[in-house]
């Protein structure tokens, strides 16, 4: 019997196109005899819908022209299985049920943990990051701050709100200084380097940090590091253990690797066409020395248990090349492409990388159900509101 597979993607996020990139990939690449796959589209608006035509790139790129050829649905529990209903119109009939889900997300809103902990709450099933692995990974700041606790090796850099600097701008912009020039600008709470700007000079520093607000309240100055090299490597696994994929030199146009050089293959018009992540340039393996590697590979698998990550993900490094010391940018816990094509570099095809990401799945929902997640108990028969917890015998105060 096939497993009945659920594909989400898409969101209310500045990656929204992205993930329907990734997502799409994914389907064309699952194996059709070990799945039924059902996709599962959320639209800008945060509504949910699916249908045949969600696996065509085609209507996507005017989805209010296509909308009345899917259906929008709401999943949920019945008798210990999950379903999608069809929400439209007043007779509500559910369309199929649901074995487990595969979320191929990107961003605010759905891979910062908001999605996990929707799907935890229903009780389904799914691939990848839990709840505070998605979200620590998803925010730069506290990203760094427990890293650092851990020893692992993360640029200098100073964060603030967007209150904070309009009410302090005088006092954060010395301290950008005292960090000292040249300097990055990020959004704390977003990726694929939306939003991000590489600031040669205090004159431009403040444009940066404008565009930056622009997308977050939440805003992260990293100190830039020189004589630059990026790479980045995918761990596959649990808290259990961890494979890591080959490295990868990326090559980009802009001083820093760019929403461009991602995801329009180094274009500046956005019309171009585009494979995700699979179209940067790069060069594989990295152009490092072996000890570098190893120590790289070494510290992915340290983040990935830190966060307590599952699935796939991939972290991505900066080096001094000079002086050969690493930092770690960031973990991306549900990735552009699945980084699909780092582990075709180790040997694995996408279909049996999807095939494992979703047996690790499988294996943790098994090992999490044998826990204790509630109690049976009669603990609010004596309960009495009036008098609050003072009126239930057995309890302390």
């Amino acid at each position: 019997m096939k497993i009945k597979l659920g594909v989400i993607f898409g969101g209310e996020t500045v990656e929204h196109e992205v993930s329907i990139i990734s997502a799409l990939q994914a389907l064309q690449n699952l194996n059709k005899d070990k799945y039924d796959i059902i996709p599962l589209y959320i639209s800008k608006n945060r509504t949910w819908y699916t249908g045949d035509k969600l696996t065509n790139i085609e209507t996507f790129k005017n989805f209010e022209n296509n909308e009345k050829y899917v259906t929008p649905v709401t999943l949920y529990k019945k008798d210990n299985k999950f379903y999608l209903q069809n929400t439209a119109g007043l007779i509500r009939k559910d369309i199929t049920d649901i074995d487990i889900v595969l979320p191929i997300v990107h961003g605010n809103n759905v891979e910062d943990g908001s999605l996990a902990g929707y799907l935890d709450t229903i009780g389904i099933p799914y691939v990848g990051p839990h709840v505070l692995g998605a979200a620590l990974g998803q925010d730069k700041v506290t990203m760094k701050q427990v890293m650092k606790t851990e020893n692992i090796p993360v640029v200098d850099f100073i964060w603030f709100f967007d209150s904070e600097y309009l009410d302090n701008k005088e006092n954060i912009l010395k301290d950008i200084k005292k960090l000292g020039y040249p300097v990055v600008v990020k959004p704390a709470t977003l990726g694929s380097s939306v939003g991000i700007t590489f600031v040669k000079s205090e004159k431009e520093v403040e444009e940066a940090i404008e565009e930056a607000i622009s997308y977050d309240n939440k805003i992260v100055v990293e100190k830039a590091v020189e004589n630059l090299v990026e790479v980045n490597v995918s761990v596959l696994g649990n808290y259990e253990s961890q494979k890591v994929s080959p490295l990868e030199e990326v090559m980009g146009l802009d001083e820093i690797l760019s929403y461009s050089d991602k995801y329009l293959g180094g274009s500046k018009t956005k019309g171009s066409g585009s494979k995700g992540m699979a179209s940067t340039n790069r060069i594989i393996p990295a152009r490092i020395s072996e000890k570098l590697t190893k120590d790289i590979q070494k510290t992915s698998k340290k983040v990935f248990k830190l966060l307590n990550l599952s699935g796939v993900c991939r972290i991505d490094y900066l080096i001094d090349k000079k002086t050969e010391k690493f930092y770690v940018n960031e973990p991306n816990t549900i990735p552009g492409s699945l980084s699909f094509y780092l582990w075709k570099e180790a040997g694995v095809e996408y279909k049996d990388l999807l095939d494992e990401m979703i047996s690790i799945a499988i294996k943790e929902y098994k090992n999490k159900s044998k826990k204790t997640m509630s109690f049976e108990s009669n603990i609010l028969a004596g309960f009495s509101g009036s008098k609050g917890t003072k009126g239930l015998k057995g309890t302390k105060d």
